[in-house]
């Protein structure tokens, strides 16, 4: 594609000083990563948090890029490590990589929803490539799991949000594959990162708001302001956005006024929703009965087979992102019941050889603790376990927060490692226990596991919570291979012989990331 041709689909400037000969220069590529630079490709240099992304500018020319961009270019032709090169400038060179990656790959599916909140994107995400599936849409997820799509052999690392060039690539190689529903994660990194600008939106979703990610933007505000370009400039005018009336009530109401003044075609869910209302929702020994209010109209019951309150937030959400009429609104509620559970989200593991219930779950906030603490709670008929800790290198204020919670809703709390990364363990699980001083503390994640796992009887349930979906521990730089679901099942089959793990195979069963 010719460069003036790339920035006008990217509807990017392109100086008018810019010379024809190199405005009709063909471009092979468009890359932030020096190491990914090519002949005649595109480099835009990105300043990161420590690193100002000017400085790989000869690496990227070395490699043969013929054109770069970058905040403080001066829009001519330079010699850079011995070659001429046309160096522009940005204003924005995070936004104009995207809307650029996305000009260079093209056709995008013609239904891509958008997920943000604290918690519950990833489940959302997922409930909602499930719904679009049993519509009969070939349909895929994007984020914390990766790239998830029955019968398609792509790969994702499993980010949040991907970066735009990664991403592009991929929407257009689910679209030459015939996908054309793709529901992804917006995290508020990649928010504020512009990550996002490129995607050619119909819709998004916001779950929730609750403290997290203050190590990077500091402040709650900052934090709320990142995930509300989502529905503030990313999401195209007259797109449908769903949200959980049930939020803090100034985040919805910031909400109500940009859906208001934006002309989003905007749909309430939950308790408080308008749209799709939860009138109850009752636990059942393997699921929950929900009574459901669609616009006004009652609907019939229906069961899920998923435990845990939070679950249903994400589901309805889900439901409200995927409807195109008021006919098909009703088929989605009523098909519901078929939804399968997450990987790593109030996902249920196995049955303890004393009839404990285990579960894993990916909460690693004080809210997202807290939710799944009171989801899990009326499926007790004991005690209410729970293992968590606190990760590394990040937010140090939610640490005794998250003890508060844990010891609020937990009978018995076991506090352990959790990705320390570079921090001193103990001095993570000292700030973890300032919240709750009466519980347990077992360092080796392992041995707290298998402490709480063994010793967990009838009627008992047992959450082990913080990694979910991860297989592995971080600690000093280095990823150790931990995957809690996989310890609690060899724990319980090294007690049982394995009989009661091969019961509980299958429930919850998900697609294989692919």
């Amino acid at each position: 594609m010719q460069l003036q041709e790339l920035f006008k689909q990217a509807r990017v400037t392109l100086p008018s000083s810019v010379k024809p000969e190199w405005a009709g220069r063909t471009v092979s590529g468009v890359t932030s990563d020096s190491r990914l630079a090519s002949l005649n490709s595109l480099f835009v240099a990105i300043d990161g948090a420590a690193v100002n992304g000017a400085t790989f500018v000869p690496q990227a020319v070395a490699k043969g890029a013929a054109i770069v961009m970058s905040h403080h270019g001066p829009n001519a032709v330079t010699t850079i490590a011995g070659r001429d090169i046309l160096h522009l400038a940005s204003a924005n060179p995070r936004r104009d990589l995207a809307l650029l990656a996305a000009a260079f790959y093209g056709a995008q599916p013609a239904e891509i929803a958008a997920i943000t909140g604290t918690n519950g994107k990833t489940s959302t995400a997922d409930f909602l490539r499930q719904i679009w599936m049993m519509q009969g849409f070939r349909s895929a997820s994007i984020g914390t799991l990766g790239l998830v799509s029955k019968g398609l052999d792509l790969r994702l690392p499993p980010l949040t949000t991907p970066d735009p060039v990664k991403l592009a690539e991929t929407l257009h190689e689910l679209k030459t594959r015939r996908v054309d529903h793709v529901a992804l994660e917006a995290s508020s990194h990649g928010l504020d990162q512009f990550r996002l600008d490129g995607v050619r939106l119909t819709r998004a979703g916001f779950s929730n708001l609750t403290r997290d990610h203050l190590d990077y933007h500091h402040t709650l505000d900052a934090y709320r302001d990142a995930k509300l370009r989502l529905f503030r400039e990313v999401l195209p005018t007259g797109g449908v956005a769903a949200i959980n009336a049930d939020m803090d009530s100034e985040t919805l109401a910031i909400l109500k006024d940009i859906a208001t003044s934006r002309a989003l075609a905007l749909r309430t869910v939950g308790m408080g929703g308008e749209t799709l209302r939860l009138v109850s929702a009752t636990p059942l020994p393997t699921g929950q009965r929900l009574k459901l209010c669609l616009n006004g109209e009652m609907l019939d019951d229906i069961t899920i087979p998923l435990i845990g309150r939070v679950q249903v937030d994400n589901i309805l959400l889900a439901a409200a992102l995927a409807w195109d009429d008021e006919d098909s609104a009703r088929q989605i509620c009523q098909g519901l019941t078929q939804l399968q559970g997450v990987r790593g989200r109030c996902e249920f593991v196995a049955t303890s050889h004393h009839g404990a219930s285990i579960f894993v779950d990916y909460a690693h906030t004080p809210d997202a603790l807290g939710h799944v603490l009171q989801s899990l709670r009326p499926h007790a008929r004991h005690r209410l376990t729970v293992i968590f800790g606190a990760g590394g290198n990040r937010d140090q204020g939610k640490r005794p927060l998250m003890g508060q919670i844990a010891a609020r809703y937990a009978d018995q709390c076991i506090v352990t490692d959790d990705n320390p990364r570079d921090e001193d363990p103990a001095t993570i699980r000292r700030a973890v226990m300032q919240g709750c001083p009466d519980a347990t503390e077992i360092g080796d994640r392992h041995t707290a596991i298998a402490h709480a796992v063994l010793h967990a009887e009838a009627g008992d349930i047992v959450v082990v919570t913080g990694k979910g979906h991860e297989t592995g521990q971080i600690i000093k730089g280095a990823v150790h291979p931990f995957d809690d679901a996989a310890v609690i099942r060899e724990i319980l089959t090294a007690a049982q012989g394995g009989s009661d793990i091969e019961a509980a195979n299958g429930v919850n069963a998900h697609d294989t990331p692919g």
